[in-house]
């Protein structure tokens, strides 16, 4: 999928406060089509949800398996509603609550670890069935080097921070990322 507009990510923003809007106040799924075409293309993504600065939020779809509109749906409404860290969002908290979009790249194994760029590629980190992602500016947030970058991302895979060293698969990818205002 070749970069988004301003305008598509615009409207994917949209229909990420649309989905919030309808499950959370409306109790009912998002059903609306695109104006922007290209937003039907297969897509993956991820929605951050934030109230006051910090996570309430955060569900993705690594793969693309769906059309990218209803991907970012659909994940805006796992993230306020089934992301286990966090009790679901409320009617109240509604109005607070700021979108992160991010549409992912296909992900690409990577041998070479020194093709890992901090800020453009995020990772996705497997073994012995424990997975974990980190999306791309995390490393930049949190001022991490790329071994401290493939450590945490272990970690959050339930695995030992080396594990990328004892032949875990480890995948790149990178993000287009669209923010919005609270909904």
């Amino acid at each position: 999928m070749p970069p988004l507009t301003p305008e598509e990510g615009a409207e994917l923003v949209r229909i990420a406060h649309d989905a919030l809007r309808l499950k959370i106040m409306c109790r009912e799924c998002y059903r609306g089509t695109p104006v922007n075409p290209s937003l039907l293309a297969p897509g993956a993504a991820f929605v951050t949800l934030k109230r006051g600065g910090q996570l309430r939020g955060c569900i993705g779809q690594m793969v693309a398996r769906e059309p990218l509109y209803l991907a970012v749906a659909d994940c805006a409404i796992a993230a306020a509603t089934r992301d286990p860290r966090f009790d679901s969002i409320s009617e109240e908290e509604l109005s607070d609550v700021r979108i992160d979009i991010s549409v992912l790249s296909p992900l690409e194994t990577v041998a070479d670890l020194s093709v890992i760029e901090i800020g453009t590629h995020g990772l996705y980190i497997e073994k012995s069935g424990h997975h974990g992602v980190l999306l791309p500016h995390i490393a930049l947030e949190l001022g991490l080097d790329r071994e401290q970058f493939l450590n945490l991302t272990c970690r959050k895979a339930g695995l030992a921070p080396d594990a990328w060293k004892q032949g875990a698969v480890i995948k790149v990818f990178s993000a287009q990322i669209f923010h919005s205002e609270p909904v």
